[in-house]
């Protein structure tokens, strides 16, 4: 077959922008002679905000343009990468390309998370499809791994760390005894962390990702509003040292699961996981996500979540899959959703063993009062602990730690809004999932 270049509207040359420019260059000869010599791309067109502003790569000048209608509208650009991030512009992009029939490649886990309804429908509607590759986990195919070669698998399970800033913190909580604000400052000093790393702290990067997979993994749409969804801000150095002593490390975890009836059980919080599990040496800013399918089994896929190089490399092999699908006409090779609707377990229904760590004010009878409340609502009390800080040993105010046997969360939630309000109890107690993977 004749190989012809493709041309690639990119919106957006920031970082993972210029990777991809890069990678093109760097590896196009390669990538020809991989795919026979079918496939050979450029940028024809590029979205940017300043075409004055000097970049990683050259480009030029009548390449560049500020108005993404000129990017979509061009008849040299047969696929749009859209890399610009954010739910408003990006839609109206992947949107309008969608029906101008241009396949799609985007690195926007919020975008499709959030409105990834509206464009899977466009996506049916014009058969032309979004791949998604780099908006979970960087450069580890874990989109391509579920959607294609799992595909005869009933997905059990999915767990994973799937957000590099957030481990990195918890990791340097850990290995250099740092408070979470100290950690947080040294991620955003090497670059790891954003100006505002509210989204990676706050478990809500994370969410976005594991909602992507959930999605691909069952087949239905999933409203964010739905998904139960805790950050890191509130780790202290003494449960990271309470975590230690007990066999396990903080890790942020999300946990994508189907129960036997069918609901899918998806949330991301903080989590003990016992030292011994594969994913608690999961460091820094790689990522991992352990797969079990009732056919492969137990799979592990690690490598760096994040990053020019790792994230273009995502987006290299969506615009070669893209450029296949133009090439061979077989049809639209994207995601679908093939369910209309299914049931996200409510979080109040999900169980595990927690770690409960209150703020109380030290006098005698806290461990009874609180100890009472949770023997009335039927929960089993494993350990508590009080650990005292040498430099105050007379204290007023002390952590008080409660390790809680299994039971479902929201009979938890209900007695610990009830906990809260004892004189005792000086603010609202902090919880960790004990994991059981």
């Amino acid at each position: 077959m004749q190989c012809s270049t493709l041309g690639i509207g990119l919106a957006g040359v920031g970082t993972v922008g210029s990777g991809v420019i890069l990678a093109l260059r760097r590896n196009g000869e390669l990538i020809r002679d991989r795919t026979g010599g079918t496939v050979e791309m450029t940028v024809t067109k590029a979205l940017v905000r300043d075409p004055a502003k000097p970049r990683a790569v050259s480009l030029p000048d009548e390449t560049l343009t500020t108005d993404w209608h000129e990017l979509v509208e061009d008849p040299a650009v047969d696929i749009v990468v859209e890399l610009i991030g954010g739910t408003t512009d990006a839609f109206d992009i992947v949107a309008a390309a969608l029906r101008a029939k241009k396949p799609v490649v985007t690195g926007n886990k919020a975008l499709l998370a959030e409105r990834g309804i509206e464009l899977f429908a466009l996506s049916r509607e014009f058969d032309t499809p979004v791949h998604f590759e780099a908006a979970v986990a960087g450069g580890i195919p874990i989109i391509k791994t579920v959607q294609e070669s799992f595909i005869g698998n009933r997905i059990h399970s999915m767990s994973g760390i799937i957000n590099g800033t957030s481990n990195y913190i918890l990791e340097r909580m850990t290995t250099a005894g740092l408070d979470f604000e100290t950690a947080l400052a040294e991620a955003q000093q090497l670059g790891y962390a954003e100006a505002d790393p509210a989204l990676d702290v706050n478990g809500w990067d994370a969410a976005h990702k594991a909602i992507l997979l959930a999605t691909l993994a069952y087949g239905f749409p999933i409203d964010p509003e739905k998904v139960h969804v805790a950050g890191i801000e509130c780790v202290r150095p003494i449960d990271i040292d309470f975590a230690k002593r007990l066999g396990y490390v903080v890790k942020l975890l999300a946990v994508v699961r189907e129960h036997p009836d069918g609901s899918v059980e998806l949330r991301v919080q903080p989590s003990f996981i016992a030292k011994s599990h594969i994913l608690a040496s999961v460091n820094g800013v790689f990522n991992a996500v352990a797969v079990h399918g009732d056919a492969a089994g137990e799979s592990l896929f690690y490598g760096r979540g994040a990053g020019q190089d790792p994230t273009a490399s995502s987006v290299v092999a969506d615009l070669v899959e893209a450029a296949r699908s133009l090439r061979q006409a077989t049809g639209h090779r994207g995601f679908l959703p093939y369910r209309e609707g299914g049931r996200l377990m409510p979080i109040e229904e999900t169980e595990t063993a927690y770690y409960v760590r209150f703020d109380v004010t030290d006098r005698p009878g806290v461990i009874a009062e609180i100890a009472a409340a949770l023997a009335g609502a039927g929960i089993g009390i494993s350990g508590t602990h009080s650990p005292v800080n040498p430099e105050t040993p007379d204290a007023e105010f002390v952590d008080m730690v409660f390790l809680l046997h299994t039971c479902s969360f929201g009979r938890l939630q209900q007695t610990l809004s009830e906990i809260e309000q004892l004189d005792c109890v000086n603010s609202t107690p902090v919880v960790f999932r004990i994991e059981k993977l």
